[in-house]
């Protein structure tokens, strides 16, 4: 699973990876800075059970600060795309070659208006945002369309020909592109054209298609970046009323970085998706700095609940992709591992997940010598087909 960070050109775009990952693309104010795929890992934040039980944890696979646990997610931060890209202008196709298997988009988009549609500065408000938005969307609805259309009649035939599932058949064609049967159903029922032969659909028809399963299959969560500029808290209030449907969450990408590099040094405490911060050491904060804790202070606290990064991330993984966090323990008493860690791992799954499909999770053998569950909160036996819900803690019996 792997959640893409896509946009124009200069939008703040490796800020918002750097901040979510704290990796260390590389920030510039011209267009095409990233040239190459950036990957890292961010992290979804969730309560951690520990709070609950009132035990204290020792995680392997995530982290555990302050009763928040932190488990790891693959992200991609990849080129600017401008107009045309569909057509290979720019770093068009190796933008949109790299975003092959990501499950889920944050877009970052420039709320304020300052860069023009190449990614270009320009004064305060004189780009509208909305239209970065369809633009966006639409340039890769538009790739998808060009690779389906180059060989759909060979496809189609073939689907046609050995009396396949469209579906299954479909997705075995495409795999590289990152589709699930799940999405292209989906895909399938909403444009309404399931019922018709395929080799009878239409240029239009496919397109109608296309847009289904780019929804379906490569989701996108609106970040409106740069809520620390005066103008941005209007335009954000314009794209909710436009895209009633999309998750557009206000985001200062730039606040979240200084303030995870200022947490680093010790000058403050900070933890990502908090809805403030504390000064823990005056002398470690320049006046420099000291200024733009007071800039964020007022427009980004002031006007909005925390910094939107982490709430960016936390949307794709449980609202948009609808996955929840399980912790597999051996000692359902102790909730331990076998070498005595406490809630050692934390796993995102699918929602509906069992905990037979936990026990596969964890490790094939496990899966395959399955028996049965324990629910280490209840002491309860369950059974195997049992839907889990997020913060569970199961035991696997073996």
């Amino acid at each position: 699973m792997e959640i893409g960070v896509v946009g124009k050109p200069n939008v703040g775009k490796s800020t918002f990876f750097n901040a979510a990952t704290l990796s260390d693309a590389e920030i510039a104010n011209y267009p095409f800075t990233t040239v190459d795929a950036n990957k890292a890992v961010g992290y979804v934040r969730v309560p951690c059970p520990e709070v609950e039980l009132g035990i204290t944890c020792n995680p392997k696979n995530s982290k555990c600060v302050d009763g928040s646990r932190f488990v790891p997610v693959e992200m991609i931060d990849v080129a600017g795309l401008v107009p045309k890209a569909c057509e290979g202008r720019g770093l068009g196709n190796k933008f949109l070659d790299d975003l092959r298997q990501a499950s889920a988009l944050i877009h970052v988009v420039d709320a304020s208006g300052s860069t023009d549609i190449e990614g270009k500065p320009v004064p305060c408000g004189s780009n509208d945002p909305l239209e970065d938005i369809r633009f966006l969307e639409e340039e890769i609805e538009q790739w998808f369309f060009n690779i389906f259309k180059r060989n759909w009649d060979k496809v189609a035939k073939k689907i046609q020909l050995v009396g396949k599932d469209f579906v299954k058949s479909f997705v075995e064609m495409f795999s590289g592109l990152g589709f699930d049967e799940k999405g292209v159903a989906t895909a399938l029922g909403v444009c309404g054209i399931g019922s018709k032969r395929v080799t009878e659909w239409s240029d239009e028809e496919l397109f109608e298609f296309t847009k289904s399963l780019r929804r379906a299959s490569k989701p996108i969560i609106i970040a409106a970046n740069k809520t620390d500029i005066d103008n941005a808290k209007e335009n954000i209030e314009r794209m909710k009323s436009e895209f009633p449907n999309s998750i557009i969450v206000p985001v200062s990408s730039m606040a979240e970085y200084v303030f995870k590099k200022m947490a680093e040094s010790g000058a403050i405490k900070y933890l990502q998706g908090d809805s403030g911060y504390r000064i823990l050491d005056e002398s470690k904060i320049s006046e420099k700095e000291k200024k733009g804790l007071e800039i964020i202070d007022k427009n980004v606290f002031g006007r909005f609940d925390g910094t939107g990064v982490q709430e960016c991330i936390n949307a794709a993984i449980f609202e948009v992709l609808e996955k929840i966090v399980v912790y597999p323990v051996e000692d359902d008493g102790k909730y331990t591992d076998k070498d005595g860690n406490v809630l050692p791992d934390a796993y995102i799954m699918e929602k509906g997940a069992t905990p037979l499909d936990l026990a596969f999770k964890v490790h094939t053998e496990i899966g395959e010598k399955f028996i049965g569950a324990v629910d280490a909160k209840t002491k309860r036996k369950i059974k195997s087909d049992k839907e889990l819900s997020s913060g569970d803690i199961i035991k696997i019996l073996t």
